[in-house]
Order: structure tokens, then C-alpha cells, then sequence
């Protein structure tokens, strides 16, 4: 089954991961999912804690080499390449705790990434203006608070004008108020004409962006379709219900 995002406005398709499997030893991480997403689009990820889910944005952005299935990107088979070749291809990822480089300032950790790509986008003063790092360029980014630092890694993602971007828990650890700052971040993305893939257990958050949404359970997809109609099934719900409140999230969840 292939879930794809549904918006008003459907460009040429962007990313398209067809059966990907992720083993580590005996443990199945993904189970054969499949998904398509097309510019301007943004779908939402979730499902229990160890469902998978990270799993996926590792296999699709080449930090896990998936054991078996396709990642074609803007209609080239990337599956298996490196960080850094589809990052210069147009696919870039965040991460659920910040990923910066704390010892260098704001204005170098944006540089680096567009080393690390090759190029840097258009419109990134939008970004900084958006999230407050316009104020503290120059600053050392490891002294920042851990919001304006959570905020650094997800304009570092979009910075380079990426056609895709994978959100892993974006926001994870933000205050309430910090919060619609990501919304702003990927409303812009989408209506730049990004496909933006968002994993979050922030269903408040997925409501609002995301107008379609897949569920993985032990690895597999479990549901997708539109948002407040997959959230409402009581498979969808049982899954949810049998995560216990201590659990936390490992690093194939």
C-alpha cells in the first residue's frame, strides 16, 4: 500500500520509496513500505514508539543502507548513496535532538552546510528572521538555548533549497511557543515547492501541516489516508493505546 500526500496543488513527484526493508540481524526495523510524495507536499509519519519510523528517514537519507526496496529521488535510484551525494542531489534531513556543530557560531554552521551540499538557497534571511537567529549569528552556537539551537538545525536543512526535506521529530523538546516557528518552516518549504516528510508524535502538529498521514506499526504501514480519518480508526488508536507512558523512543522508532 502507497500513501501519498494530498494538497490543492500537486507538482511532479519527488520522492518515491517503493517496498524498503531495514533487518538488523533478526529484527525487522521496515517491512516492506512504500510512499510517493510530489512538491509542495507534506506527509505526515507516526506510529508507536520502535514502529520504525526513524528507521525510514535513516534508510531513505542514506545514514542505514535499507536490505532490501528502491528510494528513487526526483526520478533517480538513489538507494544506498550517502549523506552527502543526496544532499547535493536536493534531499536533506533534521534531526529529533539539535545536530549543529556547538562550537562553531550560526553564520559557520550554515556555511558548512552549504559545503556539505554544494550550494546554498535563496531566502535563508527569511528563515533566520522567522526563528530568531538573524539576532545571534555571530554567536557561539553550543551556547544558545536548546530551542534557537533546534531551530539552527532545521534552517540548516532548508537552507540549501533542498526539493526534499525529512523532519525527524521537529518538534521534540520545543516549548509550546516555539512551536509555530516550525509551522512557519515548513509552510514555507511546502510553498516553495519542497516535499517535506515530517515524523512527530506532536499529533496536535500533524493535524494542523500535514493533510495526509501513514501509520507504522512493528515496522510495517498500518494505515494511511487522510489525516483526521486514519486518526480516528481504532486500529490506528489500539496501537497508540498499547504504548506504555515510560517508554522512549529507540533509535529505529
Amino acid at each position: 500500500m502507497r500513501a501519498r500526500a494530498e494538497r490543492d496543488v500537486v507538482g511532479d513527484q519527488a520522492l518515491r520509496v517503493v517496498d524498503l526493508s531495514k533487518s538488523f540481524g533478526g529484527v525487522h526495523a521496515l517491512r516492506g513500505v512504500s510512499l510517493d510524495i510530489s512538491r509542495g507536499q507534506i506527509l505526515g509519519i507516526i506510529g508507536p514508539n520502535g514502529a520504525g519510523k526513524t528507521s525510514l528517514v535513516n534508510a531513505i537519507s542514506g545514514r542505514e543502507r535499507p536490505t532490501a526496496g528502491s528510494v528513487m529521488l526526483d526520478g533517480l535510484d538513489v538507494t544506498g548513496r550517502s549523506p552527502d551525494y543526496l544532499s547535493r542531489r536536493g534531499l536533506t534531513r533534521s534531526y529529533q535532538q539539535s545536530n549543529i556543530f556547538a562550537e562553531a557560531s550560526v553564520e559557520e554552521n550554515l556555511a558548512r552546510a552549504a559545503e556539505f551540499a554544494g550550494r546554498r538557497a535563496v531566502g535563508v534571511d527569511a528563515h533566520l528572521q522567522a526563528t530568531g537567529l538573524d539576532a545571534v549569528l555571530n554567536s557561539r552556537s553550543g551556547s544558545l538555548p536548546y530551542g534557537l539551537q533546534k531551530m539552527l538545525g532545521l534552517v540548516m536543512s532548508l537552507s540549501t533549497g533542498p526539493s526534499v526535506v525529512l523532519m525527524d521529530e521537529p518538534a521534540a523538546g520545543l516549548e509550546a511557543g516555539e512551536r509555530p516557528q516550525v509551522d512557519r518552516l515548513v509552510a514555507t518549504c511546502a510553498e516553495g515547492g519542497c516535499a517535506v516528510l515530517i515524523v512527530e508524535h506532536d499529533m496536535d502538529m500533524i493535524r494542523r501541516l500535514c493533510p495526509t498521514v501513514m501509520v507504522l506499526d512493528a515496522g510495517a504501514l498500518l494505515a494511511a489516508g487522510p489525516t483526521a480519518e486514519v486518526l480516528a480508526r481504532p486500529d490506528v488508536l489500539a496501537a497508540y493505546l498499547g504504548v506504555g507512558d515510560t517508554e522512549s523512543e529507540s533509535s529505529d522508532g
